[in-house]
């Protein structure tokens, strides 16, 4: 299959029509992994980084909820 690129703001897109979406069970929300081996590109749906970045947001809540503990107890009074 031969595409064209569509200029999209200041970049260029590759639209993927719905069959492809379909025939790669990719949804608009569907992480993708980009990969370039030359002059090449493979797009493959992304492993699920939800544990990762749910790990991510735990930790950022920890640090924020450490540095601003008494704030966070004043207003919960």
């Amino acid at each position: 299959m031969i595409k064209t690129l569509t200029k999209h703001g200041n970049s260029w897109a590759l639209i993927l029509d719905k069959p492809i979406m379909e025939l790669m069970d990719l949804t608009p929300d569907t992480l993708v992994q980009l990969e370039i081996h030359g002059k090449k590109l493979t797009v493959a749906a992304a492993e699920d980084e939800t544990p990762q970045r749910d790990m991510a947001v735990k930790e950022a809540t920890e640090r924020a909820i450490k540095k601003y503990e008494t704030t966070l107890r004043k207003l919960a009074e």
